[in-house]
């Protein structure tokens, strides 16, 4: 299929004029194709990984070994989203060229266009990764693994950082409740991925 900029043009979520490769504290979400659990269930107010989940897992906390102008803060991973607080470091500081893996792009999520060392490009790459070692063991990788995009939100102050944090920590007792829980969406339907064991 050729790229037709009037029929394919996704509309941006971010901020305009902002750079988000400054330094600065933001707050994301990222979410599995079509918010579908993916990553394990949550019971009795805590997070049972599966093997998927231990992936994203392994592959969040490699992140800020990889990227040195990353630091995680607060962040959780629940059945079909991740909710985690990240630090973009002064850009003078900790410049490396390890990037490992991270350097190119898989499965459609396209490098070009992004900032380097920006907040997009951390999430690009850390979605590939994923996608990349999940292809691995499922038999099938025709369904998309992660939605498109991501939501930020820049934190401001002390007092916002504090509530994210404390959003974050109480997200697992607050699953059933969570907008993202699939029995709180009427249209929801299950996708199951086969997954070698």
């Amino acid at each position: 299929m050729t790229f037709d900029p009037e029929k394919h043009h996704r509309r941006s979520i971010r901020l305009t004029d902002y750079n988000y490769a400054q330094a600065g504290a933001y707050f994301v979400t990222i979410c599995t194709y079509q918010k579908q659990c993916w990553f394990g269930d949550v019971k009795q107010g805590e997070i049972q990984l599966n093997q998927i989940g231990q992936i994203v897992v392994q592959e969040w906390l490699k992140s800020s070994e990889i990227r040195q102008e990353i630091e995680l803060d607060e962040w959780v991973l629940m059945p079909n989203h991740l909710h985690g607080i990240v630090w973009i470091k002064d850009q003078d500081q900790g410049k490396g060229d390890a990037y490992s893996e991270r350097s190119y792009c898989i499965q459609g999520f396209n490098q070009e266009g992004l900032q380097s060392r920006s907040l997009g490009s951390f999430i690009n790459g850390f979605k590939c990764s994923v996608t990349r070692r999940v292809n691995l063991i499922r038999y099938d990788s025709d369904v998309s693994f992660w939605q498109r995009n991501y939501y930020e939100s820049v934190i401001r102050s002390e007092e916002h950082l504090s509530n994210i944090k404390q959003y974050i920590l109480s997200n697992p007792q607050n699953w059933e409740d969570d907008e993202e829980h699939p029995h709180n969406n009427s249209e929801w339907q299950k996708k199951l991925i086969d997954v070698r064991f």
